[in-house]
């Protein structure tokens, strides 16, 4: 078992263990909070353009993190359709969903996780 280390570190309560949490495929990053932000947001507008719009992300950047997501996955996550009376859209997948469901209860685990080491910290 570890030592404790709380009698190196600073005196207070202000201290907490923390870190981000993405998922990656052969080293790199393809799936985390704002891709699923985006993914959220294509689903209430129906447009990589509203939803990079709505992130403050340039229309080129969403691009690439849908193409980069639809590349990691087995089936596309987000299908675009082009043309139409209204010009076209973008729709997610049920597959897009479901990852996104994932990532959320992966969250919860990690944040968990997270919680849990602080407790220990601040009580080693």
């Amino acid at each position: 078992m570890a030592k404790s280390v709380k009698h190196i570190l600073s005196k207070g309560s202000g201290l907490k263990v923390n870190g981000s949490l993405w998922i990656e495929n052969k080293g790199e990053r393809f799936f985390g909070p704002g891709p699923v932000e985006l993914l959220e947001f294509i689903a209430e507008t129906g447009s990589i353009s509203k939803a990079a719009k709505k992130m403050k992300m340039s229309y080129k950047k969403a691009w690439e993190m849908v193409n980069k997501i639809n590349a990691q996955a087995t089936t596309p996550v987000v299908i675009v359709q082009s043309g139409g009376e209204k010009g076209g859209g973008s729709i997610l997948t049920e597959e897009a969903r479901q990852l996104i469901e994932y990532y959320r209860v992966l969250r919860e685990r990690f944040t968990a996780f997270l919680n849990t080491e602080t407790g220990r910290l601040k009580t080693s």
